[in-house]
């Protein structure tokens, strides 16, 4: 742990949670905005999808490389690199001039979050010593990371309505300059401390390469479908590099991600875990947005404001999230947040057609937002318990890794899940219309229930998988010293 003493690490959080705040916001104040960009800068149906696909590509295929680099370079060096690229590829995002413009920019901005946000959380971890402290700090971290996706619609719907999809972007280049400004400040550099700085090239290529050949063949499955030989082949491809890289990672004498790691059974469950909530809740923002907009017809601002109810409920019961998994031990929080998440998910396949907000969508974003809470905090906690200081950037990639790349695999399989059910209730039903309120409530229905027996699955798991009570080895951290405290420059 570093030497800062206690007020100054609890404004050091500040700052790298509201760092975080902003990569989480960005993956959803992008969807209410596309109708108004693609008008705009004049995109195409197909190419429409690029401004989220773009992002996530970079975001979800580099983070676990970005946590490596952490720690072999020093976490404050790559959070500030990070932070840079974010920032000024916001700021290029909201004056971009054409389709291709656009897409490169969020690309890089997907590079700068991939080296950002592992940062960030491993920072998190050196400076709180395991235990009550952190898991108080992983709480705040868990409201800011939870909640950042319902904020994000309510923010993209306000700028959008008020002044024009550009701003959804530009509201990051005042809120990093900041953030930058005082990290020489409040944040002191360190990194591992080894024998060797050896790097895992073939390691970071091969798990790279294949995590973002995984994500794009999920986007493309969407557009062209999962049969087609393209799709087979991208799926094909993406498998035999992560394949290669367990491989290279066993036999490499400075591997990128450490396979000792896995034997500490809360870690391995909270990836897990990680894997599939993410993949119902990402699929979970997508659907009830289309939902609200295209079948009760709100406006991006309306939508916004509806998932107030959720945010509010996430950052409420975080605090009380990490107070329980401290009291009590991260496997009964965990199993019940999924528990609870996959609740939630039923009461949303019980959407009418003719929804009411109050008595349809309200009840299920308070207990769908009290479940994310009591899941996102111990997954959190439960990431990073024994895990050695000096693995603490590719831990929290991982972690990082897992939510994405089960984001993207959920949103994929929710979209075709979606589109074959309505499709059904189109045959099922002469003159129903596949734009029509009953045919895509239809397949939405379908789909949550889908993603509630995903989470579900997580709950089982969770309780099967993680330890009984996180008890922090000392054996297996390493001493402070072992960390080299650099002074800021």
């Amino acid at each position: 742990m570093t030497s800062l003493d206690s007020r100054k690490r609890w404004f050091a959080l500040a700052v790298i949670v509201a760092a975080q705040f902003m990569v989480v916001l960005d993956v959803a104040i992008v969807n209410v905005a596309l109708p108004s960009i693609k008008t705009d800068l004049h995109f195409s149906q197909e190419s429409l999808q690029w401004v989220i696909t773009a992002y996530s590509i970079l975001f979800g295929g580099v983070l676990l490389l970005g946590g490596r680099l952490a720690d072999l370079l020093g976490r404050r060096r790559l959070f500030v690199a990070g932070l840079v690229l974010f920032t000024v590829s916001s700021l290029l995002d909201g004056l971009a001039w054409s389709e291709s413009s656009l897409i490169i920019f969020r690309s890089l901005q997907g590079l700068g979050a991939a080296m950002l946000s592992p940062a960030a959380l491993s920072i998190l971890t050196t400076t709180f010593k395991e235990g009550r402290e952190r898991n108080i700090a992983l709480g705040i971290w868990g409201a800011a990371s939870g909640s950042g996706g319902a904020a994000g619609v309510l923010l993209g719907g306000a700028l959008t309505s008020a002044f024009s999809w550009s701003w959804i972007f530009f509201i990051n280049v005042p809120a990093g300059i900041i953030v930058l400004a005082l990290v020489p400040f409040l944040l002191r550099e360190s990194r591992a401390e080894l024998d060797h700085r050896h790097f895992d090239a073939a390691g970071a290529a091969s798990i790279t390469g294949g995590l973002m050949l995984l994500v794009y063949a999920m986007t493309r499955a969407t557009q062209h479908g999962w049969g087609t030989t393209e799709t087979i082949g991208l799926l094909a491809a993406s498998v035999a590099l992560i394949v290669a890289f367990v491989v290279i990672e066993v036999r490499s004498t400075a591997p990128l991600l450490p396979m000792r790691i896995f034997r500490l059974r809360t870690l391995t469950a909270s990836n897990i875990s990680g894997l599939l909530l993410a993949g119902a809740v990402f699929s979970q923002f997508f659907l009830l947005t289309l939902y609200m907009q295209q079948v009760l017809h709100y406006s991006a601002l309306k939508t916004g404001v509806a998932y107030v109810a959720l945010t509010l409920s996430i950052i409420a019961f975080s605090g009380v999230a990490q107070a329980l998994a401290t009291r009590i031990g991260v496997r009964p929080v965990l199993t019940a947040g999924l528990a609870l998440s996959a609740a939630g998910l039923v009461l949303y396949a019980q959407l009418p057609v003719h929804g009411h907000y109050f008595w349809d969508l309200f009840p299920a974003f308070m207990l769908s937002g009290i479940g994310l809470a009591l899941a996102f905090v111990p997954m959190s906690i439960g990431a990073l318990t024994g895990v050695q200081q000096s693995d603490a950037g590719v831990a929290s990639g991982l972690i990082n890794t897992s939510q994405q790349i089960g984001g993207a695999i959920g949103v994929a399989a929710s979209t075709t899940i979606a589109t074959t059910f309505t499709g059904h209730y189109v045959n099922a039903h002469r003159g129903a219309s596949a734009l029509g309120g009953a045919a895509l409530t239809h397949g939405f229905q379908v789909t949550f229930y889908v993603l509630a027996a995903t989470a579900a699955a997580g709950a089982v798991l969770a309780a099967l998988l993680t330890e009984s009570r996180s008890v922090t080895v000392t054996a297996t951290h390493e001493s402070t010293e072992a960390e080299v405290a650099l002074e800021a420059a």
